[in-house]
C-alpha cells in the first residue's frame, strides 16, 4: 500500500504573484499583512516610498509565493500631487494580480468606502476580493448584516468579488484561510523571491538611513557626507512575551577619520546619545515595534574612496 501515500498536492502548479490591500485608515491592512507574513513587517511611518511598489510583505508557502504591495492610500484629490498618487494608485492596481478591499467589521460602509470602491470598480481585469476584518470585534449577526451590505455594494457598482472573506487577524483563525484564497487567483510561476525574504532587507536600509539622518542632523557642516551606518542586525529579544516584544538593533556609524569621532561622540557621549533616541523614536514609528538600539562609532579610513569599504557598507 506504500505507494499510495504519494501526496498529490504536488501536482498542483506553483503560483506567484502580487497582491495589494487597499481601504480606508484603520481598516486593518498593516495588522492583516503582519499576520499573513507570520512577523511584524508592516511599516507604519507615512515617509514617502521611494521604490515603484514597495514590498510589504511576502507570504512564502510550499505552493505559492504571495508578495504583498504597498499603494498609497486613494483619497479625493485636492492638488496635483494628489492626482499625481492617485494615478500611481490606479497603476498599481492594474498591475497586481488581486486586490483585497478591506473593511473593519465593526463600521457601517461610509462615503470613503464607496469612493475606494467606485474607483476599484474602474479596474476591470484585476481580480478583486472583499475582506472583512475586526471579525473578532462584532457578533455573528451583525458580521452577516456586514457581509450582505458588501455584496449589495458590489452589485450596485457592477463588481463582482472574487471572494467575500471575513478574517480576525488577532485570532489568526481565518488569516491562512485568506491565503488559501488568495492563491488560486495568481498566475502561475516559479517564486519571485529567495525564501528567507521577508523584507526585511528593506528595513534595515530604512533603519540605517533613520540612523545616519539623526547623525547628520547638527553637524552636517563639519561632517556633510563621511558618515555612513551599516546595520549589523535586527534580531527579536529572546525572552520576551508575546505582547511585549522588543526589537535588538546593533548599528554601526562609520566615519573617515579618527577626528571625526569626537564630533560624532560629542561631550561625554553626549551627542551620540540623542542620536540614538532621536533615531530611536523614528525607527520604533518606522516597524511598529519597541526597539534597543545599540550604536558604536568606528572608523573606516577614507571609506568613501574605497571600494572595499563601499561595498561593505552597502554603497
Amino acid at each position: 500500500m506504500g505507494a499510495m501515500s504519494v501526496r498529490t498536492e504536488s501536482t498542483a502548479p506553483h503560483r506567484a504573484g502580487f497582491a495589494c490591500f487597499v481601504g480606508r485608515p484603520n481598516a486593518g491592512k498593516s495588522t492583516l499583512t503582519n499576520a499573513l507574513v507570520g512577523t511584524k513587517v508592516a511599516i507604519t511611518s507615512n515617509r514617502p516610498q521611494t521604490t515603484r511598489h514597495t514590498v510589504r510583505g511576502i507570504v512564502h508557502r510550499p505552493d505559492a509565493q504571495l508578495v504583498l504591495v504597498d499603494t498609497p492610500g486613494l483619497h479625493k484629490p485636492r492638488t496635483l500631487l494628489g492626482e499625481r498618487l492617485n494615478d500611481v494608485v490606479r497603476t498599481t492596481w492594474s498591475e497586481v494580480d488581486v486586490i483585497g478591499f478591506c473593511l473593519p467589521a465593526d463600521q457601517k460602509i461610509g462615503p470613503g468606502d464607496r469612493y475606494i470602491a467606485t474607483e476599484l470598480a474602474d479596474i476591470k481585469k484585476t481580480p478583486k476580493v472583499a475582506i472583512v476584518t475586526k471579525t473578532d470585534l462584532v457578533d455573528s449577526k451583525a458580521l452577516a448584516t456586514q457581509l450582505l451590505a458588501i455584496d449589495q455594494l458590489g452589485k450596485e457598482l457592477g463588481i463582482e468579488w472574487a471572494e467575500i472573506i471575513p478574517v480576525s487577524a488577532v485570532g489568526d483563525k481565518q488569516v491562512s484561510l485568506l491565503a488559501d484564497l488568495l492563491v488560486p487567483l495568481l498566475p502561475e510561476g516559479p517564486a519571485l523571491y529567495p525564501e528567507g525574504d521577508l523584507t526585511d532587507e528593506p528595513e534595515q536600509v530604512m533603519v540605517a538611513e533613520l540612523i545616519r539622518e539623526a547623525a547628520l542632523e547638527g553637524v552636517r557642516d563639519e561632517l556633510p557626507h563621511s558618515i555612513a551606518v551599516v546595520v549589523e542586525e535586527m534580531l527579536p529579544r529572546d525572552d520576551r512575551p508575546a505582547d511585549k516584544p522588543l526589537l535588538d538593533i546593533h548599528a554601526n556609524v562609520y566615519i573617515e577619520r579618527p577626528s571625526q569621532k569626537g564630533i560624532i561622540i560629542g561631550p561625554k557621549g553626549k551627542r551620540l546619545k540623542e542620536v540614538g533616541t532621536k533615531s530611536r523614536k523614528h525607527i520604533e514609528a518606522l516597524l511598529g515595534t519597541p526597539v534597543f538600539l545599540d550604536l558604536h562609532v568606528k572608523v573606516a579610513k577614507d571609506w568613501q574612496r574605497d571600494p572595499k569599504q563601499l561595498r561593505k557598507l552597502g554603497f
